[in-house]
């Protein structure tokens, strides 16, 4: 994979946001809210990378368009990434994503 789409998932209409345990005693580990004594972090959105299969900028914005129509975000920014990384902002910026106005591209990348 070399394309990454970052976009933010925000709270379904009527919820207040995500609520999750943060415990870095225990870290990876999922457990109900009700049945853990860690701090409870709340949060209104939640930020996403994730992979994007495609050989050329638009197979990865064909398929960045699926899986940004199947969530609620609006915007999203796509990112060529050959190291692979999950961090946020990793790679070059290619493109960015606006619900209503489509994509954007930055610049010919050549990728």
């Amino acid at each position: 994979m070399t394309y990454f789409l970052e976009y933010t998932v925000p709270a379904a209409p009527g919820d207040a946001g995500f609520e999750f345990p943060h415990d870095e005693i225990n870290a990876g580990t999922t457990v109900p809210l009700t049945q853990t004594d860690a701090e409870v972090v709340h949060t209104p959105a939640l930020p996403a990378r994730t992979g994007i299969l495609g050989a050329t900028v638009p197979e990865a914005k064909l398929e960045a368009e699926q899986l940004i129509s199947h969530s609620r975000a609006s915007e999203a920014s796509l990112y060529y990434d050959p190291s692979n990384s999950l961090q946020a902002g990793v790679g070059t910026l290619v493109s960015t994503f606006s619900e209503g106005q489509g994509w954007q591209d930055l610049q010919d990348t050549g990728f």
